[in-house]
């Protein structure tokens, strides 16, 4: 059994199958905010929906990170570093990309179990 949770037109923003929940690419709300500022948001987000579909942080398997400018790599670590369960900690990886909007500096992508 497949289920979508906060299914839009295009995406759903986690999707949960076989155990296992899949979480779209998650930014910022507020683009203008600074970088550290917009990675809680997104973290604070990716909490919330592991929490709607009754997963948590401490099950996190992969998670994946694109910055706009790898230079914002220590800035964002001092954030996520002080939110992942540092007991659990997931397989990750941090790479530059270009975002779908030039002022988010952060977006990403989870996979947890249940």
């Amino acid at each position: 059994m497949i289920q979508r949770y906060q299914k839009g037109p295009r995406m759903s923003q986690a999707v949960v199958h076989a155990g296992t929940v899949y979480i779209a690419g998650k930014v910022a709300r507020d683009g203008k905010a600074p970088l550290q500022e917009q990675t809680r948001d997104v973290l604070e987000q990716i909490e919330a929906l592991l929490a709607e579909v009754g997963s948590s942080k401490s099950k996190l398997l992969a998670v994946n990170i694109y910055l706009p400018n790898i230079a914002d790599f220590a800035a964002m670590n001092s954030v996520y570093d002080t939110w992942i369960d540092k007991d659990n900690p997931p397989v990750r990886a941090c790479v530059e990309a270009r975002l779908a909007d030039p002022d988010l500096r952060v977006e990403i992508t989870a996979i947890a179990a249940v």
